[in-house]
């Protein structure tokens, strides 16, 4: 299949066509108004994707191309706010759930582009996402099998160092699986100080999946200045007939999010749209309501 690629000028746009590698990239000018979803949506019905830049080259020959037109563009870089992640991607260290445990504080992470490092607050556990060379201590982890053990560094250090720290004297930084090891660490850090854990986010990704690390940021960028976060609370009702399925079971939920961000992108969303369900006091997610129905 060929790769095609596509610049949307805010104004006018450049579109790209090319073969299997990256050396066949022909672009090609769009004169067309948009803003980058609507810009995204029309690359992915005309095209592939929005434009992915691999090298200078590539830098040379859009700049050259926009300049005939005194324009601006668009390309598939982006930020995607949902990529937090842990370190360890051995799967049979998990039980099903575990990977998408989270004890964020009310209102983070936060949507800052530089604050892709998570630590843990000495004060009561919960998690904040972070600017990575921030000098704080290094959480790390020992992994035997399914067993695990913790230990705190005496000394601060940037999150990149705390990782390099963790896996030279135990496995990596700690992966907290449910709260009962978050609140391992929370013993060991009370008082002392803030800790790093392993949770990170990669901010700056391609639109169409593609892993070119090139960057080429004008002088003072890429800024903190985001579009601002809107958030909604959706009433979620949910019926089954199979008395098997349990809606509050996190992996289920987990697939319920995946669908619901699929059918949300289809309807032309942006990628960066975010989904979390809503816990009621309880702990719970879903409740039975009295007419047998549950409510989120």
């Amino acid at each position: 299949m060929d790769l095609n690629l596509l610049l949307i000028m805010a104004a006018a746009g450049l579109c790209a066509v090319s073969s299997h590698t990256v050396l066949h990239r022909q672009y090609h000018f769009v004169n067309e108004a948009k803003n980058m979803s609507e810009a995204q949506i029309y690359c992915r019905e005309k095209y592939t994707d929005l434009a992915t830049v691999d090298s200078m080259e590539d830098v040379t020959l859009l700049n050259k191309i926009a300049g005939k037109y005194n324009q601006s563009a668009w390309i598939g870089l982006y930020v995607d706010w949902d990529s937090w992640r842990w370190l360890l991607p051995d799967t049979t260290f998990y039980k099903p759930g575990e990977t998408e445990f989270r004890n964020w504080i009310s209102g983070n992470p936060l949507h800052e582009v530089e604050k892709t490092c998570t630590l843990m607050s000495r004060y009561d556990g919960y998690w904040y996402n972070e600017v990575c060379p921030r000098p704080i201590k290094a959480a790390c982890v020992d992994v035997q099998g399914p067993n695990v053990t913790f230990d705190v560094s005496l000394g601060s250090m940037s999150w990149t160092d705390a990782q390099s720290y963790c896996r030279t004297k135990q496995t990596d930084l700690a992966i907290l699986r449910n709260l009962e090891e978050n609140q391992q660490i929370l013993g060991m850090i009370t008082g002392v100080e803030h800790a790093w854990i392993a949770l990170n986010r990669e901010s700056w990704k391609w639109s169409d999946g593609s892993n070119s690390s090139l960057r080429y940021w004008a002088e003072a960028e890429p800024t903190e200045h985001v579009a601002p976060v809107t958030m909604q609370v959706i009433k979620l009702r949910f019926k089954t007939s199979n008395p098997d399925v349990d809606p509050n079971d996190p992996a289920f939920q987990e697939e319920m999010l995946v669908k619901m961000k699929k059918e949300l992108r289809d309807k032309g969303l942006d990628d960066n749209i975010q989904l979390a369900w809503r816990k009621q006091p309880d702990g719970q997610v879903f409740q039975k309501e009295e007419n047998e129905r549950d409510e989120l």
